[in-house]
């Protein structure tokens, strides 16, 4: 196991529907590796979406703790943790989530405008992410002039922008072709391997679940499964 980058301790997170109780996660205990591609996976209604919202800080979980290198972040208020996440987080979406105003430019420094960068340096760092990702000739384009492949990269410029140390990929090509998926997880992959950044990926989908270095197979709220694939993708 590499060093942890993230320790999850006793999670459990209930929710209250009128008169019933409903336990979506239930002491969850497990720790991600930094640098570690770790797939969260199981069918709708198994409780991964739940457990990324609790160790990406989105909700707080009913008991437990999520620690993020050295910090709590269970115990962080929502100013601190949005703080937190703007420094140290980076998302990739199923549904891209670009600002339509935007150019791909626009969209991809978003994140170091949080961080304090300066306009030049914001679109200097912008620019040579998105001609990593193939997008060198559609910069200025804006999202309803690209491709779903095309955002989905833009999407990926973006997450990676503010250096993070972790990236969540909630079901990040879930919208794409079976090449384009293929494309984009390399890529996803390739970037991460390069900073030795940690990788969060949500998923149903077991192809690409195969990209990631381990598993957790998730039902009814609790981990069932775990396997290690080692460096196979």
């Amino acid at each position: 196991m590499k060093e942890p980058m993230i320790r999850i301790r006793d999670v459990r997170k209930v929710y209250h529907i009128g008169n019933e109780k409903v336990v979506a996660l239930d002491r969850i205990n497990t720790e991600i590796g930094k640098g570690e591609i770790c797939c969260i996976f199981g069918t709708s209604g198994s409780g991964k979406s739940t457990l990324l919202n609790q160790i990406s800080g989105m909700e707080k979980p009913t008991e437990g703790h999520v620690l993020i290198g050295n910090v709590n972040i269970t115990k962080l208020g929502e100013e601190q943790m949005a703080a937190f996440r703007q420094k140290h987080i980076g998302f990739i979406f199923q549904t891209y989530n670009l600002l339509p105003y935007m150019t791909a430019l626009e969209n991809t420094a978003l994140p170091l405008m949080f961080q304090g960068y300066g306009r030049k340096a914001r679109e200097e760092r912008a620019a040579v992410l998105l001609k990593r990702v193939g997008l060198a000739e559609r910069m200025y384009h804006y999202p309803a002039q690209m491709s779903g492949g095309q955002q989905q990269r833009v999407g990926i410029a973006r997450a990676f922008a503010g250096n993070p140390k972790v990236i969540f990929a909630d079901e990040p090509t879930g919208n794409l072709d079976t090449k384009t998926t293929a494309q984009i997880m390399e890529m996803i992959m390739e970037i991460a391997e390069k900073n030795n950044q940690t990788i969060v990926l949500v998923t149903h989908d077991p192809q690409m679940a195969a990209y990631a270095d381990r598993i957790l197979t998730l039902i009814d709220g609790t981990i069932v499964k775990e396997e290690r694939r080692g460096d196979t993708r």
